[in-house]
C-alpha cells in the first residue's frame, strides 16, 4: 500500500511545473548512504521490471516489489523540512538527532 498526502501531491506537480519539465516517474527507494544511517527516500527514476507501479493525481510512482513487501504501507507527506518517506521498517541509525527528526548530525 502506498499513501500519498495532499500536501505531497500538491508538492510534487509544483515541482515538476517550478522545473518546466514533464512529469517523471517517481521511485521511492531505500538510501542506505549518510551518517544517518538507511532512511526511506524518493528520486526521478524509470520503472524497472521488478517495480510495482502506482498512478497518484498523474504522477506515477515506482517501488522494487520486495521492498514493498517488507516496508508497507509506504507514506510520503510534506512537511516544514521537505519530503518525508516513512514506513513500517525500523532503523537503528545511532544518531539521536536524525532519530528525533532534527536534521543533520555529525
Amino acid at each position: 500500500m502506498l499513501i500519498i498526502t495532499e500536501a505531497a501531491k500538491k508538492e510534487l506537480k509544483a515541482f515538476f511545473k517550478d522545473k518546466g519539465m514533464e512529469i517523471q516517474p517517481v521511485r521511492i527507494f531505500l538510501n542506505q548512504s549518510g551518517c544517518c544511517g538507511p532512511r526511506m527516500a524518493m528520486g526521478l527514476d524509470e520503472k524497472k521490471d521488478s517495480d510495482k507501479l502506482f498512478k497518484v493525481d498523474g504522477i506515477q510512482y515506482v517501488i522494487d516489489r520486495e521492498l514493498l513487501k517488507k516496508a508497507q504501507p509506504i507514506n510520503v507527506d510534506y512537511g516544514l523540512t521537505g519530503f518525508i518517506v516513512s514506513s513500517n521498517l525500523k532503523f537503528d541509525s545511532g544518531c539521536s538527532s536524525c532519530d528525533s527528526g532534527g536534521g543533520s548530525c555529525c
